[in-house]
């Protein structure tokens, strides 16, 4: 049986759908969309489309947006959302969504930043034991939302401060995006005689092929520590180069 609880969904893109897929058991879910894609999924899904307002003035909101728009976002629902509500975002970065929420959203709403380490791709065959990482910035009553998405949605919550959730995504998220990228472009690649480690490699590109740009390029360029891990990356490669190179030459 259903939660009284009525749940206003900002985005029905691919992780918006998941969240659907997931929360509708426990939750009347309330989604604001204007996409046409968004119009046919709702109605095969039995999900309520609904104005920006009463999407926001839902007890629990989630914003399932792309970063670019989060920001304009809040401050849309501001108005709307009840004092006593609770605001969370599901996005890659942690810094920039967390410090843009306390700004506009009114101090007595609650604000929950969250990453779901895992997405449509990875998360097709269920949820179960997959990481979400939970940066409690301004939570009254934290422990009964760690144990719903515990006990009953079955994940392994991780508690971290915003600044340390993108310091370490910068590396996770950052490198192997970038990396799938970079394979992506040197297709077609073998898929005979291939090792196991290369096997291992392709089924992680595959993981976040199916990625949008927009994503790849909010991983890189909102995460406020990605810079500095590029830059090191491509250091260690431009050595890699020059040490390859010149044992070329030196092989003449």
């Amino acid at each position: 049986m259903k939660q009284v609880h009525k749940l206003g969904l900002f985005g029905l893109g691919a992780f918006g759908r998941l969240i659907v897929r997931h929360l509708a058991p426990y939750f009347d879910i309330l989604a604001c969309d204007p996409s046409p894609e968004a119009k046919a999924y709702a109605k095969r899904h039995n999900v309520s489309l609904v104005s920006l307002e009463e999407a926001a003035a839902c007890q629990v909101v989630i914003l399932a947006t792309p970063i670019r728009t989060l920001k304009d976002l809040a401050a849309k629902i501001a108005p709307h959302v009840p004092l006593n509500g609770l605001v969370i975002d599901v996005g890659s970065v942690k810094v920039k969504p967390a410090a843009w929420l306390q700004d506009v959203l009114p101090p007595q709403v609650s604000i929950l930043c969250t990453h779901p380490l895992f997405g449509p791709q990875s998360a097709r065959y269920g949820i179960h034991d997959m990481e979400i990482v939970v940066c409690p910035v301004r939570v009254r009553h934290l422990s009964p939302i760690v144990r719903f998405l515990e006990k009953t949605l079955d994940l392994k919550v991780s508690i971290a401060t915003p600044e340390i959730h993108d310091r370490a995504l910068a590396a996770v998220q950052g490198l192997t995006h970038m990396i799938a990228k970079v394979l992506s472009g040197l297709e077609p690649l073998p898929r005979v005689h291939t090792t196991r480690s290369y096997d291992l490699m392709m089924q992680g590109v595959g993981l976040v092929q199916g990625d949008s740009d927009e994503l790849f390029m909010s991983i890189e360029r909102d995460n406020p520590f990605a810079s500095e891990i590029r830059k090191r990356f491509f250091a260690e490669i431009d050595s890699l180069r020059e040490r390859l190179e010149a044992h070329g030459r030196d092989t003449d």
